[in-house]
């Protein structure tokens, strides 16, 4: 290696016309050496060792701990520390920093469906005027997976019954079913997840599905972002729908005007993804669709009760009135979302009323107790002589 002065001398040479082979003998290097320095135009410039980093003897456990899943950088910390390792948290961010893209699974891949694959759930809920009162409105939304057409629907509650009456009308709203329904874990479809893949579903989710024919799935636990285009939708409904309309005059009110405008708004948007117009997608998509069932599904709440020996079964804190043959025997209730309770002996229909407060008083149909009143009205005729004996 050729030194500043001997470049010095290099250059000097070179200008009095010197040849490179000589001047490369006068300094005991190779020619090229020379030819080198000149092209350089300067000596070369020595390499500085660089210095060993605190966290150089570290770095195998520290690499063994990502592979392992362990991305926290004070758990990591620790795991050093407790090596010897006396540095600080610093380096050790900037070391593992360039790593964090390898990360396994936090990209979020976009889940493309086929025609008719999929249909994805989800609840929102929002505060609305209602009939003069706020009121909390929650609201279900379906989506297709592969048009990104959806419907939603809004009710006073979010549980299982609810959650299959958005389904059937989302289903109903689209003229046909999808091979299978992506739900969260919400207990109304759920009884217990698995990372497995393996969830316990809600015995009436499966009931629903069998009826309707299709797949229940459920997305993994703390991994909702596998149906995220349903949740966006959650918030499109809150930031337009809800945005546009602020006032109802009742729940059938609001649930007409999300119609009109899912088919005026929603279903005219040009989706950001697949960059075509829903509705036009959807043309492709309906052919998919398996058809509806013959029989709609019965959303009702369903409950056992037992008559009281009055002819009468308690429903939500109210009484409502059977036929008396029906007294002390058990029965099945169907507390329908249309307010209506349909009271059963078996398979067998056997009373019919409106459900009402208990403020409104016990419900009674006449007809039902006709038999017990003709028993009370029995009244045995006795001849005055008795009562004369008896005096």
């Amino acid at each position: 290696m050729i030194r500043k002065e001997d470049f010095a001398v290099i250059k000097a040479l070179e200008q009095r016309g010197v040849y490179l082979k000589d001047i490369a003998e006068q300094l005991g290097v190779h020619p090229k050496t020379v030819r080198r320095a000149l092209k350089r135009n300067g000596a070369p410039k020595p390499e500085r060792k660089k210095r060993g980093s605190k966290l150089d003897e570290y770095k195998t456990t520290i690499d063994r701990l990502l592979t392992e899943g362990v991305w926290n950088d004070v758990v990591i910390l620790r795991e050093i520390q407790a090596e010897g390792y006396s540095g600080g948290i610093t380096i050790l961010r900037e070391y593992v920093q360039p790593k964090r893209a390898l990360r396994s699974g936090r990209a979020t891949v976009r889940f493309e469906t086929k025609p008719g694959e999929q249909m994805q759930t989800d609840w929102g809920e929002v505060e609305v005027d209602l009939g003069g009162q706020t009121t909390k409105v929650y609201f279900e939304v379906n989506q297709l997976g592969y048009s990104r057409r959806f419907h939603f629907w809004c009710a006073e509650k979010a549980d299982a019954e609810h959650t299959y009456e958005g389904i059937i009308r989302s289903f109903e709203y689209f003229g046909g079913v999808t091979g299978e329904v992506l739900v969260d874990n919400q207990k109304s479809a759920v009884l217990k997840p698995s990372n497995e893949g393996r969830p316990t579903f809600n015995e009436r989710f499966l009931d629903l599905a069998g009826h309707y024919g299709f797949t229940p799935r459920a997305c993994r636990p703390y991994r909702a972002r596998t149906k995220g285009k349903d949740e966006r939708m959650v918030g499109y409904v809150k930031q337009h729908f809800f945005v546009r309309y602020r006032k109802f005059e009742s729940w059938a009110h609001l649930n007409q005007l999300a119609e009109s405008w899912l088919r005026e708004e929603a279903d005219r948007r040009v989706q950001g993804t697949v960059k075509e117009v829903v509705a036009e997608r959807f043309e492709r998509e309906r052919p998919a669709l398996k058809p509806l069932a013959v029989k709609r599904y019965d959303t009702a709440y369903l409950e056992v009760r037992q008559v009281g020996w009055d002819g009468y079964v308690d429903v939500g804190g109210n009484r409502y009135s059977v036929p008396s043959a029906l007294s002390g025997q058990t029965v099945t209730v169907r507390m329908g979302l249309d307010g209506i309770l349909r009271v059963f002996q078996g398979e067998t229909l056997a009373a019919t009323h409106t459900l009402a407060d208990k403020s409104a008083g016990w419900r009674t149909i006449p007809e039902h107790h006709a038999d017990l009143w003709k028993d009370l009205l029995k009244v045995e005729q006795r001849p005055l002589a008795t009562y004369a004996e008896v005096a």
